[in-house]
């Protein structure tokens, strides 16, 4: 409403009442914004395995959803592990079924303070062959050594991310899709 309002020259609210007048049904804001960055459809498109290796594929990759990843987040599929063939194959299943890039995912990075960001960083990029720029600042945990676990990762916790809610919501219903 406010682009049109710009084109027009007038107020949003005039786009509003004239709206509301002729009863024009409006966009939740989420939508419309949606729709703005994604002109052309979703950034996404879903395909069905279409053999064996691929069904196992795509039954592992639902699975590391499923056991890894984080549900709780309403607006991007994540998944988090200190095993980089375990993030790999998850982006392969990603790749593969949901027509994803590798430059299309972002990463967080959890680490101790013991553990050097640089070194860090180089391992996850060269491990995965993604780019250092597709990474969020790493979170840093101060390291206790009254702590009660026996081996810490050498390189922190990666968590793999793509921010699209639509397509987390097709994940989850995947997930409670019945086997037919």
């Amino acid at each position: 409403m406010q682009e049109i309002a710009d084109v027009l020259y007038c107020s949003l609210h005039k786009i509003a009442y004239w709206m509301e007048k002729y009863k024009i049904p409006r966009r939740k804001i989420n939508e419309a914004v949606y729709l703005k960055y994604n002109p052309d459809g979703d950034p996404f498109f879903f395909r069905e395995p279409k053999n064996f290796n691929e069904a196992k594929l795509f039954g592992l990759g639902l699975g590391l959803y499923w056991g890894e990843g984080t549900k709780a987040n309403l607006d991007s599929v994540r998944l988090g592990n200190t095993d980089p063939r375990l993030i790999a194959k998850f982006m392969e299943f990603m790749e593969r079924f949901f027509n994803l890039s590798r430059g299309d995912f972002k990463f967080g990075l959890q680490i101790f303070n013991d553990i050097s960001v640089d070194e860090a960083l180089d391992f996850w990029s060269k491990s995965l062959k993604i780019r250092k720029v597709q990474f969020y600042k790493p979170t840093i945990t101060w390291l206790v050594r009254n702590g009660t676990y026996k081996r810490k990762s050498a390189y922190g916790v990666l968590t793999v991310m793509y921010h699209n809610k639509k397509l987390r919501n097709l994940l989850n219903g995947l997930l409670l899709k019945k086997p037919m």
